[in-house]
């Protein structure tokens, strides 16, 4: 081999080392996070700091997007990292609506905190089960939206349709959901969020409620569907006059990332947020004690390598 390419060899070699030392080197990556006014952005915002100041070389764009839309994105390239719900997640994976085809270059980092999703009636309004909403009016989010797609499979999980229903509602905005139901328009309130959340709180400030269990036959049928959904409970005492622990549906919101990117940055990226929870939750304090283990509970979103090298590592999967 002449003496040129005996240099170039080496230079290749010396670079392969860098990369296994410092594979974030000079890394840009997009992250796709929620829309303005929510509290993905925030969190985005504090990831982006951890991530850049504990992982040499990487840079982040932050963006704005939404759970669906965040999947579809790194799944097409248009963003290496994104925020997103479990539960449509795996939508995307099975190729269900509203997703045009199945995503396949997305995988798991992270659970972050849980979502639940809440079946608010009023006390008075004769609903003690998902099959109790025959016949009633019910007021939900647009079409389309993580919420509304739970109810409709809810209802026809138990026979039922929006057609069933005395009236459905579809409403942007959860404060004009509530006022529909304190003016007694809607008799039931359905949404996916945290609990206790402010919008549920605000009606049971002005009218009696109940929540909805979530019973085992829907539950089991429900999660053979979609793994992405899991059973959660809400405890005593969360809302006024709630003198016994839900169990409701819930699901995820959690990190995903394009699966090609390099092992060495998901591992570290892991990494970070499992050493920095207080920093996260200080920003949306739904994510307060989350464990290593929490992280790596299975959705039904294959792990990045990276990912998995960590929860390994530490004993979480």
């Amino acid at each position: 081999m002449s003496q040129a390419g005996k240099l170039a060899r080496a230079a290749v070699g010396v670079l392969a080392c860098a990369f296994l030392v410092a594979p974030a080197a000079g890394q840009q990556a997009t992250f796709m996070t929620g829309p303005q006014g929510g509290s993905w952005i925030p969190l985005g915002g504090a990831l982006k700091g951890l991530w850049e100041k504990e992982i040499p070389g990487l840079q982040i764009q932050q963006t704005p997007g939404a759970g669906i839309a965040n999947v579809r994105g790194v799944d097409e390239g248009k963003a290496q990292i994104g925020i997103a719900n479990s539960a449509t997640t795996v939508d995307g994976f099975e190729g269900r609506a509203p997703y045009p085809k199945k995503v396949t270059q997305v995988c798991q980092v992270a659970n972050l905190y849980p979502q639940y999703f809440q079946v608010v009636a009023l006390a008075d309004a004769g609903v003690g089960s998902f099959a109790d909403l025959k016949g009633k009016s019910l007021v939900t989010q647009p079409k389309g939206n993580t919420g509304e797609i739970l109810t409709a499979i809810v209802l026809q999980l138990n026979g039922l349709s929006y057609q069933s229903l005395a009236k459905a509602n579809f409403q942007a905005g959860y404060t004009d959901a509530v006022s529909l139901v304190k003016d007694g328009h809607a008799q039931v309130f359905t949404l996916g969020t945290t609990a206790p959340a402010s919008a549920v709180m605000d009606l049971a400030s002005a009218r009696d409620i109940r929540l909805v269990p979530v019973d085992d036959k829907t539950m089991a049928a429900l999660k053979k569907m979609n793994p992405g959904y899991n059973r959660l409970v809400i405890k005593a005492g969360t809302y006024p006059k709630q003198d016994k622990d839900v169990p409701v549906i819930g699901y995820s919101t959690h990190i995903v990332v394009r699966c090609d990117l390099p092992e060495e940055t998901v591992y570290r990226m892991t990494k970070v947020m499992a050493e920095h929870v207080s920093d996260m939750a200080a920003v949306v304090k739904a994510i307060s004690g989350v464990t290593a283990k929490d992280m790596a509970i299975d959705i039904g979103v294959p792990f990045h390598k990276g990912a998995a090298r960590y929860y390994k590592e530490v004993g979480a999967l």
